[in-house]
């Protein structure tokens, strides 16, 4: 099947249901349904063909999901791209992918300009309103989706961690498998759900586990364009929400909100949290499932997996600090392990095709239909897994492995912490050095020296981190992940 049908068939159900809504705007199944044919008819008079890559630079809006299964529809390949990205960047995504036509927010147009120079794709402006004039020249929608099961889907770009961006290759069968396993059996979503879409749309978690599950299954999805804790915990309250999806920093500012300002918001609806993207600390599992009475559930995924490998599932014990066990289809195990600690391999239908264009890096991450994720885990009796920590993040302090989560761990069990990263500097005869970036809780105080013998007192001699220092904010990527290759120690 083609992910897009996921949107036919809730609008043959829930048809007058809203879909999605954002502000005072708002979308029914079959208003939503009818955009993306009609989307799907501009796409074919326009003399895109199935296969054909087209990219969509668009903040979490209503036209977002209009675009991107209307360009599905009609057997193209959604190449999705943050709406903040510089013109360089726009060139190497377009220039890769070969995208023949992109839409593009308004907001991004002086990027996009500049950035489309060169490359094969038309550029077509979106802003309020703007989608409905351009398709009022195309009133017939297309009502049958091209292509489908195998066939590419999404082109997903990689943060680039190791190098430029690399496109994964997401097919549909993948990504309407991971969307129908995620509400079905992990999330249990069903039409009178209401899920709360702060993560970007653009990036797989948003895509699979917010839009493609709620609309899979006729639930309603909030928009937030962007994530504040307060506006979040308003939305809650207001709409009614009964599913949060986020990555641990979301999680903890709504728990800092309310730990500043507790029973402000009632946020009673709320029945599940879901978490991803990187490791929840359980200090902060702990109190938000306190301050909310409402469980949540990690798990753990990547854009190679479409992106769900993992969950801690809501009919079996929960264990804090595990990504849980492998999804329903889903294999998974550790590779060259020492220690009890290892690379964390998966394999199942989940997996993506392969990189873009990349035949070698392919080959490299794909081995025997393994696909090595870089995350180095551990596993426990039960066959729970548990994120050591990424495999390029590993410090090696004079021949000891330090593995910056734990410590990461221990600092936010600091009662002034709002947020911490754990990070190797150089070191002229240990090799490296562990040491911390911190942001404290507005209004707490915590000194370097208390935070350093906080963290001394409880963990072996080499591990604690000797270089210690205070930051307002942590530098994020677009889904609320604490970017570690941005942090740098301050020069002495």
């Amino acid at each position: 099947m083609n992910v897009a049908d996921l949107l036919s068939r809730s609008a043959a159900a829930h048809g007058p249901r809203t879909a999605v809504e954002l502000g005072d705007r708002s979308l029914t199944y079959t208003e939503l349904d009818t955009l993306a044919g009609r989307v799907a008819a501009l796409l074919t008079v326009r003399g895109v063909a199935p296969g054909d890559r087209v990219a969509l630079m668009m903040p979490n809006l209503l036209e977002f999901p209009a675009l991107y299964y209307g360009i599905l529809r009609a057997g193209a390949v959604v190449v999705p791209m943050n709406p903040l990205l510089k013109a360089r960047e726009i060139v190497h995504y377009l220039s890769d992918s070969g995208a023949v036509l992109l839409f593009a927010h308004e907001s991004s147009t002086a990027e996009v300009t500049t950035g489309a120079k060169g490359t094969a794709a038309e550029v077509i402006p979106v802003g309020p309103g703007s989608l409905a004039d351009l398709l009022a020249a195309h009133p017939e929608p297309v009502t049958e989706a091209l292509g489908g099961g195998h066939d590419t889907a999404v082109i997903l770009y990689t943060s680039g961690t190791t190098g430029v961006p690399k496109g994964a290759e997401l097919t549909h069968a993948g990504l309407t498998r991971n969307a129908d396993i995620t509400a079905r059996s992990l999330i249990r979503l069903g039409p009178d759900d209401t899920v709360l879409g702060c993560l970007p749309l653009f990036h797989a978690f948003g895509q699979t586990c917010s839009m493609n599950t709620a609309v899979g299954v006729g639930a309603r999805l909030t928009l937030l364009p962007r994530f504040d804790p307060v506006l979040a915990l308003q939305t809650v309250q207001q709409r009614q929400v009964t599913v949060f999806v986020g990555v641990p920093t979301m999680y903890a500012a709504m728990l800092a909100v309310h730990t500043q300002r507790p029973g402000t918001y009632g946020c009673s609806t709320l029945r599940v949290g879901v978490s991803g993207g990187a490791a929840l600390p359980v200090e902060v599992l702990h109190g938000f499932e306190s301050a909310f009475t409402c469980p949540v559930l990690e798990g753990f995924g990547m854009s190679e997996t479409s992106p769900v490998a993992s969950f801690n599932h809501p009919d079996r014990t929960r264990k804090p600090g595990s990504v849980g066990t492998p999804i329903e289809g889903v294999e998974m195990r550790l590779l060259d392990e020492h220690d009890g600690v290892g690379e964390l391999c998966v394999r199942g239908h989940n997996i993506m095709k392969g990189y873009w264009g990349r035949p070698e890096a392919t080959a490299e991450t794909i081995q025997d239909g393994w696909l090595r994720t870089g995350d180095l885990a551990r596993v426990d009796e039960d066959g729970f897994y548990y994120i050591v920590d990424r495999k390029k993040d590993l410090i090696i302090r004079g021949g000891y492995n330090v593995y910056p989560r734990e410590i990461e761990e221990v600092l936010y069990e600091h009662p002034a912490v709002a947020e911490a990263a754990v990070i190797g500097v150089l070191h002229p005869t240990l090799g490296e050095e562990v040491a911390a970036a911190v942001a404290l809780l507005p209004g707490s105080g915590a000194t370097s020296d208390e935070l350093r013998e906080f963290v001394r007192a409880r963990v072996a001699p080499y591990k604690y981190p000797r270089e210690v220092w205070l930051v307002d904010a942590l530098p994020k990527g677009a889904t609320g992940k604490i970017l570690k290759r941005e942090i740098a120690a301050p020069s002495s």
